[in-house]
């Protein structure tokens, strides 16, 4: 993607599949100053061996091209190898120790407690190398890797069998040595982290309804972009995500200020976070599931479908040391949604979209996207992969009068992109 010849040039690292459509949705709003080149490898197809801090050396050799600033809105390893990159450069950027400790569930969690202490559970680090230590905490409770991907590895554990069988596990612990070698790496070489990807955590175990609340940091200071409201099926996987959140307005801005203080007690700046957030009504009780330390790459367009800011346009400000300027309630839509495709039982796509269809299915509504995540003959089987009961095979974002609206807007668009599956 080219911008002006005496632009600033980005790079984007371990581009994900939300990037190239998100930037182009916003391009207007940059491509005058800003271009951006993407560096190899991208997210998924980043090997297991790969080496972080050779590729650090490497951007700074010069390898890449002229670097004026570094951005990624990957979790794994993009947002920590990014840092690193920036902070070598002397760039703007989330300091790669900042980013690693807030990404760590249980450093994380440590600094969390500290600056908002009502708003965190009971937590215990769990070694899964010592199958016979007493479960960390009252049953029931939550036990993830200390380093998550999406809902990997992320059990619920109701008794003390159900805690053996998971910490016997042969994939959990090929998990935390191979699939996170490279973020062992960069805690051994950016911190002093004496726990590395092999650990656990034990969470305390919260109710309520579930949102995203996300933001950024700059110059020290911790701004708002929006609260995102999440649906889930009955099955726990996500069903639908909804700006602006329906969450009562003094609700927000508790769990507004409960970020500003998390964020600032990680380090975090100049860069966007997000924060899952957890609202307990009957308790009136707000809690912390998790703080990531990037941009959500997901999200980006809907703040631009409502207020008129889009999240790759911050992103890229911040990467090239600008305060980013919000605006509020100037976009086409009263309201924006993110309305994940699933299957629930392993199936074969008998027909899936081709280009054409995909346009048009989004040209039934203006700034509608669409994300195609799989083609006619493939088989969707791997149930266990995102949230271990269901499978997603599409994204689709787009903008309407309200939420009923939007469901509407939504029948439609899947009715023209014309997928078709049969149960295997």
């Amino acid at each position: 993607m080219v911008g002006e010849a005496n632009a600033q040039r980005v790079l984007w690292l371990f581009e994900t599949a939300w990037d190239r459509r998100q930037l182009a949705a916003c391009a207007p709003r940059w491509s005058d100053a800003i271009s951006v080149a993407f560096a190899e490898p991208n997210d998924v197809d980043c090997p297991d061996d790969f080496d972080p801090l050779a590729f650090v050396a490497s951007a700074a050799r010069g390898d890449f091209g002229r670097i004026d600033g570094v951005a990624s809105s990957s979790d794994y390893p993009g947002a920590a190898v990014a840092g690193a990159v920036a902070a070598r450069l002397g760039l703007p950027g989330a300091r790669p120790e900042c980013v690693l400790t807030a990404a760590h569930k249980y450093y994380s969690r440590v600094a969390q407690r500290g600056a908002a202490p009502d708003a965190v559970p009971d937590f215990a680090l769990v070694d899964p190398r010592g199958p016979d230590s007493a479960a960390p905490l009252r049953f029931p409770f939550w036990l993830k890797p200390v380093k998550g991907s999406f809902s990997v590895f992320a059990r619920r554990i109701d008794d003390e069998r159900a805690f053996r069988d998971f910490l016997s596990s042969r994939e959990l612990r090929s998990y935390g040595s191979d699939y996170l070698a490279i973020w062992n790496r960069m805690l051994a070489h950016y911190t002093d982290h004496a726990v590395d990807g092999r650990a656990l955590i034990a969470e305390g175990v919260l109710r309520g309804e579930m949102v995203t609340v996300e933001g950024f940091a700059c110059e020290g200071r911790v701004e708002l972009l929006g609260i995102v409201d999440s649906t889930l099926h009955e099955n726990g996987s996500f069903a639908r995500f909804d700006y602006p959140s329906r969450l009562p307005v003094s609700v927000c801005e508790r769990m507004a200020a409960i970020a500003r203080s998390v964020i600032g007690a990680l380090g975090l700046d100049w860069t966007l976070w997000n924060i899952e957030m957890m609202y307990d009504a009957e308790a009136d009780r707000i809690s912390i599931v998790e703080v990531n330390p990037r941009l959500c790459g997901q999200f980006a367009d809907l703040y631009q479908k409502v207020d008129g800011t889009h999240g790759y346009e911050i992103a890229l400000a911040l990467a090239t040391g600008e305060r980013p300027r919000l605006t509020r309630a100037r976009g086409r839509y009263a309201a924006a949604a993110s309305f994940p495709l699933r299957v629930f039982e392993p199936s074969a796509v008998l027909a899936a979209p081709d280009d054409a269809d995909t346009a048009a299915a989004e040209s039934l509504f203006a700034e509608t996207l669409v994300w195609r995540e799989c083609r006619t003959g493939d088989e969707l089987s791997d149930l266990a992969g995102e949230d271990g009961a269901s499978q997603r095979y599409a994204v689709i974002n787009l903008g309407g009068a309200d939420r009923e609206d939007l469901a509407r807007r939504c029948d439609a668009v899947t009715a023209r992109l014309g997928f078709r599956m049969r149960a295997l």
